[in-house]
Order: C-alpha cells, then sequence, then structure tokens
C-alpha cells in the first residue's frame, strides 16, 4: 500500500481549502508492535462491547468491514464507507473544529492515521486510527446516526468562535501531542496542561463553537444511549478506549438525561469523564441540536449575531432579508435602539447571493472592507426591498438620479445611481451610487474619493455565521497547525522487539506450526524484561498449539511482569482472558 491518496466521488467534491488537511495514509508506517496493539484493542472491544455498546457498533463493524487483525487502509476504508454513502480521510491529529464539522457536512470522516503506543493502549488524549477507524467508523453504519453526524457538521461549521477558540485548540493539540509523544519531559506536559488550564479558567462566556463542540463531545465522542439504570454505549471516545468503556459503566461515572444543557458542560481530554449524558434514541440527539441551532446567530442574526462575529475577530457572513451575503471580517456596527443600522467590515470582503459570489462583487472589487446601511428608510414604512416598480419611481429611486436617503438610525447616503441588482424575487438587493457620501450625524463614513459606494438593500440581518458564503470567494488554503505530532523513535533495541513481533504475527497468519516458539520467548524475555504484549500472543499460539511446558513458563513470565509492572497487571489479565477460560486464567 503506498502513500498515495485514494479518492471517490465524495471525495472529489469537497472544496480546496478541506484538502489541505487531508495527508496521504503511508501503511507501511504502521510497524507490527502497532498492529498488535489494534489487534489487542479491537479484540478486547468486540469481547467486552458486544455486552454494553449499542447494537449498530458490531453490525457496523461487519458493514465497513473493519478487521479485527489489521489496521484499517484508507483504500479498503473508503471502498466499503461508499456503499452506506461515507468517505473517510487521513490527517494529521486535530484539525481545527470548524474544519472537522464541515468534513462531516460532507459525509467524510476524519482519521487521525497515527496509532497509539503501546504504553497508551488503554487511552489516548491524541486522536488515533483506533478511536476514528474503530469508533466512529462502525456507528455511522446506521443510518438515522450517520444523518445526525452529517447535520451536526452542517450545522456546526457555521457556528461563530471567539478569538480564545483557536488558541484553546492549539493549546489542546500541543498537549496531546505531547502526552502521546514518548520520553516527553514531565516538565512540558505540566506547562502544556497550565497553558490549557489557564485559558479554560479565562475563555469568558461560551462561544457558539464552544458550545457545539460540547455538544459534540457529549454525544459523538462520549455518548450513552437508552435509559439512565441501562446505558448502551455509542460515543466513539467510548468505544475506542478498552480503559474507559468499562470505567463509564460503573457507579463512579455519573449518568444524566441528555438535553441542551449539555452545551455548557466543559470536558478535559485529558482525564476520565465524571459525568456522562443519555439520550433515549438517536432521533432524540437531532432534536437537541435544532434545539440549539435555533439559538444560533445562523438562525437569529440580528445585532448579536453581528457582535459576535466582530468579537470573533475571524471571517464571517451576514446575510440580509434580501438574500444578500456580506463575508468579511467585521469590525464595526452602528446600532439604534438595539437594531444594527449600519455595518463595516475591514480587508477583504465578498458579496454574494445564495452562496454564490456576484459577479464583480468579489474580494477585488471590495479590497479595503465594505459598509452598508442596514434598516428601512425615516418615515416610510416600505422597505426599499418591497418597494415596486412604481414606488422606487415616486421616491426617485433609479438610475441616473441623484437621492438622499436617509435611514433609521441617522445614516444618510447622498449619491447618483448608477445602476441596481435584483434578487430572483425582483428585490432589489444591491445599489450602486457615484459622487456618494455616507454619514452617520457628523461622522463620515463614505466619501466620494473612495470610488463607486455599493450599498446592499436589506431591512434585516436574518442570519449570521461562521465563514464566507461562498468558499470560492477567499484564499482559503493558509492554515499550518504550529505544532506537528511525533513519530515514535528508532532504536536499536526497538527495531530489535519489532523483529519479534512481525515473526509471532507471520507464524500466526501463515499457521505456522512447525517453527519453534521457545528462542523467540527466550530473546523476548532476555532482551526484553519490560514487554507483555508479545507474551500474551505467544500464550495465544501456545494454547492452540497444546504445548503446555512452554506455556507454563510464560505464565510464570507474566505473573511475575504482573508484580514488577502493576500498572500493565490487569492488560495482561485482559489478554489471557481473550485466550483462556476465564476460570482459568
Amino acid at each position: 500500500m503506498n502513500s498515495t491518496i485514494e479518492s471517490n466521488p465524495l471525495l472529489d467534491r469537497l472544496p480546496k481549502h478541506l484538502k489541505q488537511f487531508i495527508k496521504p495514509q503511508d501503511y507501511s508506517d504502521y510497524t507490527p508492535i502497532n498492529q498488535a496493539v489494534w489487534r489487542y484493542v479491537m479484540r478486547k472491544n468486540v469481547d467486552y462491547l458486544s455486552k454494553v455498546a449499542h447494537s449498530s457498533y458490531l453490525e457496523g463493524l461487519k458493514k465497513t468491514g473493519i478487521e479485527i487483525d489489521n489496521i484499517p487502509s484508507m483504500y479498503g476504508m473508503n471502498r466499503i464507507l461508499t456503499e452506506i454513502g461515507w468517505a473517510a480521510v487521513a490527517v494529521d491529529g486535530f484539525i481545527p473544529p470548524n474544519a472537522f464539522m464541515e468534513f462531516q457536512a460532507y459525509n467524510v470522516l476524519v482519521i487521525a492515521s497515527d496509532i497509539r503506543q503501546l504504553e497508551h493502549i488503554e487511552y489516548t488524549p491524541a486522536p488515533d486510527i483506533i478511536h476514528e477507524g474503530a469508533g466512529h467508523a462502525p456507528i455511522i453504519a446506521n443510518p438515522e446516526y450517520a444523518e445526525y453526524l452529517r447535520r451536526f457538521g452542517e450545522i456546526g461549521c457555521k457556528a461563530i468562535s471567539s478569538h480564545k477558540d483557536y488558541q484553546m485548540y492549539e493549546a489542546i493539540r500541543l498537549l496531546s501531542i505531547l502526552k502521546e509523544a514518548e520520553d516527553t519531559p514531565q516538565a512540558d506536559i505540566d506547562a502544556a496542561e497550565k497553558a490549557v488550564e489557564d485559558l479554560q479558567n479565562n475563555m469568558g462566556e461560551l462561544s457558539e463553537m464552544a458550545q457545539i463542540r460540547n455538544l459534540h463531545w457529549w454525544t459523538v465522542e462520549y455518548g450513552l444511549i437508552g435509559t439512565i439504570d441501562n446505558p448502551k454505549i455509542y460515543g466513539a471516545g467510548l468505544l475506542s478506549s478498552i480503559g474507559e468503556s468499562a470505567w463509564c459503566m460503573t457507579d463512579n461515572v455519573k449518568k444524566i438525561p441528555y438535553d441542551i444543557s449539555a452545551a455548557n458542560q466543559s470536558f478535559d481530554i485529558t482525564k476520565l469523564q465524571p459525568q456522562l449524558y443519555v439520550t433515549p434514541d438517536f432521533a432524540y440527539l437531532s432534536l437537541v441540536l435544532e434545539e440549539f441551532a435555533n439559538k444560533m446567530a445562523l438562525r437569529t442574526g440580528g445585532l448579536s449575531g453581528i457582535n459576535k462575529l466582530i468579537h470573533s475577530n475571524a471571517l464571517g457572513t451576514i446575510e440580509l432579508s434580501t438574500g444578500v451575503q456580506i463575508s468579511g471580517i467585521f469590525t464595526n456596527v452602528i446600532e439604534e435602539e438595539g437594531k444594527p443600522v449600519y455595518i463595516q467590515t475591514t480587508g477583504k470582503t465578498a458579496l454574494s447571493y445564495r452562496e454564490k459570489e456576484l459577479v464583480g462583487h468579489g474580494t477585488g472589487k471590495h479590497a479595503e472592507g465594505f459598509g452598508s446601511p442596514i434598516g428601512k428608510l425615516k418615515g416610510i414604512n416600505l422597505a426599499i426591498e418591497d418597494m415596486s416598480p412604481r414606488d422606487l419611481s415616486a421616491y426617485s429611486i433609479t438610475e441616473s438620479k441623484t437621492v438622499t436617503l436617509d435611514f433609521e438610525g441617522d445614516i444618510t447616503v447622498k449619491g447618483e445611481i448608477i445602476t441596481g441588482s435584483r434578487n430572483l424575487h425582483g428585490e432589489i438587493i444591491l445599489i450602486s451610487l457615484k459622487n456618494c457620501i455616507v454619514t452617520h450625524g457628523e461622522t463620515i463614513l463614505f466619501q466620494p474619493e473612495w470610488g463607486i459606494y455599493d450599498m446592499a438593500v436589506g431591512k434585516k440581518v436574518i442570519s449570521a455565521f461562521s465563514g464566507p458564503a461562498d468558499v470560492n470567494s477567499f484564499d482559503l488554503i493558509s492554515h499550518v497547525p504550529t505544532s506537528k505530532t511525533i513519530k515514535a523513535k528508532h532504536t536499536a533495541e526497538r527495531d530489535d522487539l519489532e523483529v519479534l513481533y512481525q515473526t509471532i504475527r507471520n507464524i500466526r497468519e501463515t499457521k505456522d506450526t512447525e517453527t519453534s516458539l521457545a528462542p523467540i520467548f527466550d530473546k523476548l524475555h532476555t532482551n526484553h524484561p519490560n514487554d507483555w504484549l508479545l507474551a500474551v500472543e505467544i500464550a495465544e499460539l501456545l494454547k492452540d498449539r497444546n504445548e503446555p511446558q512452554l506455556l507454563q513458563e510464560i505464565m510464570v513470565y507474566l505473573d511475575q511482569l504482573k508484580v514488577k509492572r502493576p500498572e500493565v497487571a490487569h492488560l495482561i489479565a485482559g489478554g489471557l482472558d481473550l485466550i483462556f477460560d476465564k476460570e482459568k486464567a
């Protein structure tokens, strides 16, 4: 399997700004130890989750073709996921929340292609292929849940962030990388944890993105389904963690009925969750999502929506009642009695209608920013957008006429009308004027020397959301995370151990019953006395071969390891439980 990116129709339709996050999955990077980690986790999961996971999980494993013994390839996953209307791409660790959710809106599963170290086999704060491939992929085979995930992405990618959200994303990404990497100095981890904690304590009012990320965490990642007394697991974070999937079923974890209040419950990715939310069914997830969406600026617009965009200091869009959309970085709003009467952007701005840029109104035309009044004219109940041709003529709002338009809120536009643009319903959405001056009281907002003044028409702001209306209006291929995932180190000792793992893997896969396992075990306990997983795999082969003498030696060795390394004693026991009847383990 090579390192090229395998495509399919779903991936082909992704916009360029999302494709920048995709990286090839080089299957040859996965080592024999990586494969053994995958196999151990998957065997434990299937054994345990068959009892506690939602029925869709095991059904989904079959539908998505995810194997127990082999780390999945993107090519294989895409081939099978296409049959249920989804695709998968590999990325480097955490990607920005807006991008992550936008991928979901396109029915594309984002998979961090790295895999956790053996030392972090139960849980890793860093996204990895076990979490994504074994957690998310199987459950999306359930059509109702898959639609929830797609819809969540569609709404979530429009959520407006605060300027601190991106700092939090970078801080969490760095912390997850440092915690997963081997030999990271504790001082570096402590510093990264403090940075995350300091940000968490100083986020201020939660942004829409922070709130919807909370909803995502408590459903898609850590959700339970059913009743409080008898919940089942469906969240990918639980499905992929052999430690937390067992922990969450105990009374140590509080179970709470899921509702919109979960949007305000923050989380810590580095710790076991102290509480989890239980939804009665997948349909209820969608009800809560729509309840939250009704509170978003995406649907409420207004002054508060504009202020959210200004506070975000990031590219966003407002939509006026005529359907005209203004995309840019919003920096100012003039208000009157709780309503916006004039909006301004700074820097590159584009105007669109129904998510398609208006001809001649891209960032080249509006490179320095854009400003426009919003609302009705003073003393006139009829808004410009509602005026018939006769009304427009009566108020001299026609080509070649010099007009003075006095808007509510003390905004005045005076100039000669050049032309107007209409939407499909015949409403005027844009008026262009020359020799134009725009004022707010005594303050000049636009003057004739600046060129043609393009005035957007709309009596109110009906929507405000993150990102541009037309993704082709802006160069969005720009984000490069400041941190990179850290690969496992190559040492002579590690390479020698990898050879032993590969040897055992070959023996198991070829059903070789002739090659002696004694020399391999001898090298293991002599040269790698702390390794436990390979000894468990050797014990599995010995049981199948019915070689009781060497098997007894292995069992003694593993018992000694349990004493020597108590932190892995339960993992050893768990591995042996898979091989032997529990009474004999």
